[in-house]
């Protein structure tokens, strides 16, 4: 199939998906993906949405639009057979869910802990929506100083913060800007007929280790991730479209908070300290990021690594906890037991660069069928949120062989890698309409990447296909 049909098709499927999904679970289509193709508006959440109901083992998606269920048997003999693929290794474990009854339709190892990679990122995001809820957002602020003519850059775990200079193309969604920041800084202190100040920096927020526990030394460095601090700018990288990282993202960040401060006509003293903001400080300005269903989608679109753990510890600190690396697991573990869905689900970070977490098929499948259940609105970015297969973020490249070309535009799915570890989650629409919950895992793989991910579409191409 030539590359220009092929996107007619995954268009068209696409949008087909939209329509299906919209129909049973009312997700909210992200500009990431297909609002810009339909040219509908953006649904907006409830300005109070309702608390998130327990998850139980009955029926927890309406079945009106919903197609007939896929037969066991056809399903998963095609499932098994495809699972025997050698490109996965020798640790592989299945589970695939009826998303409109609960009901499992297949598991191979479904119990059985594997190492996540970064489907990870879908416990977070389940954790993150139901906790802190989809419209909160997370703000940057600058207060007056203990001393006189002083102020504090206060970090409100907002990794997205734009620096100075603009992205060349602005991701979705719109980020909250260092300058703007600054020229509202500078005017209510121009106001005050301040134009000269001492600057310092609170990072206090966030506590703990800024590495995880599991995290290879070379991810830093090699940019795959950035120390979590609660002050940075353009997620602790040297620049919004470079690979590299900072060392100390809070210093980096207020230091350029000082330079724009001076452009906007207020002197900042030219080194700046790390302090601690007072609790009665009183408040010159604030930026604010998109709210959190938004960065809920960044995040798994997007995979991004950065976000992912400024969540978790959003999570722990909405749930009362230290917000580190422990405190952020702890709080992860106590929100989705609320949910009755934490069984199989052990994780140590936010993003799945550990190689300590451990997840079951099972356990995802669980999670994407609450996300999906309209008993849950507070969940739905989950499935808005992830890549379309053949057609948007980690996807964007994939699904395009012969035989897993079928779930292009009908599978949505998180993707997970790390050195000999493959997994691919999500929710897939049946060729009958049905809207079907799966994870595929692996972390024994020995071949190439590319072998492994093809492996893993194909498998999701089976559900999305199956009318069985």
């Amino acid at each position: 199939m030539e590359r220009r049909d092929r996107w007619t098709v995954v268009v068209t499927l696409g949008l087909l998906q939209v329509f299906v999904i919209a129909a049973g679970i009312h997700v909210i289509t992200n500009d990431v993906n297909l609002s810009a193709l339909t040219g509908l508006p953006r649904p907006a959440p409830p300005a109070e949405p309702p608390p998130v109901p327990v998850v139980t083992a009955g029926p927890v998606l309406a079945a009106g639009g919903n197609g007939p269920l896929p037969a066991k048997g056809t399903l998963a003999a095609r499932l098994a057979d495809a699972l025997g693929d050698p490109a996965l290794g020798d640790s592989v474990g299945a589970s695939v869910m009826d998303t409109a009854t609960g009901t499992v339709l297949y598991g191979s190892g479904s119990d059985s802990g594997i190492t996540p990679a970064s489907t990870t990122k879908i416990v977070t995001s389940v954790a993150a929506l139901a906790s802190i809820g989809p419209e909160a957002r997370l703000a940057t602020r600058v207060v007056t100083g203990s001393a006189k003519g002083s102020i504090v850059l206060v970090g409100g775990g907002d990794p997205t913060l734009l620096g100075p200079k603009a992205p060349r193309h602005p991701p979705y969604p719109k980020q909250a800007s260092l300058a703007q920041l600054a020229q509202s800084t500078a005017q209510a202190l121009q106001a005050k007929g301040v134009d000269k100040v001492t600057l310092g920096y609170d990072d206090s927020l966030f506590t703990g280790p800024r590495l995880g526990p599991g995290w290879k030394p070379g991810y830093v460095p090699e940019g795959n991730v950035s120390p979590v601090t609660a002050l940075a700018i353009d997620e602790g990288r040297r620049g919004p479209d470079l690979r590299a990282r900072v060392a100390d993202p809070p210093r980096v960040a207020a230091t350029a908070f000082a330079k724009l401060l001076a452009k906007y006509g207020v002197s900042a003293s030219a080194s700046v300290k790390r302090v601690r903001a007072g609790r009665q400080a009183a408040e010159l300005a604030r930026v604010e990021s998109a709210p959190m269903y938004a960065l809920v989608e960044r995040a798994l679109t997007m995979s991004d690594n950065d976000l992912s753990e400024a969540l978790a510890r959003h999570v722990a600190i909405k749930e009362g906890r230290p917000a580190s690396f422990a405190g952020a697991a702890q709080a992860v573990r106590a929100v989705l037991g609320r949910l009755n869905a934490g069984k199989g689900v052990e994780v140590h970070d936010g993003s799945g660069l550990s190689t300590k977490n451990r997840i079951s098929p099972s356990g995802l499948a669980r999670l994407l069928t609450a996300a999906a259940s309209p008993a849950n609105p507070r969940l739905h970015a989950v499935a808005s949120g992830m890549p379309i297969a053949a057609f948007s973020g980690t996807l964007d490249d994939r699904f395009g062989d012969k035989e897993s070309i079928p779930g292009a535009g009908l599978v949505r799915a998180k993707t997970g890698t790390l050195n000999g570890v493959n997994t691919l989650a999500g929710l897939a629409t049946t060729i009958d309409g049905r809207l079907i919950a799966f994870a595929f895992m692996a972390d024994d793989v020995r071949s190439g990447w590319g072998e492994a991910e093809a492996a893993l579409d194909r498998l999701a191409a089976i559900v999305s296909r199956c009318g069985c």
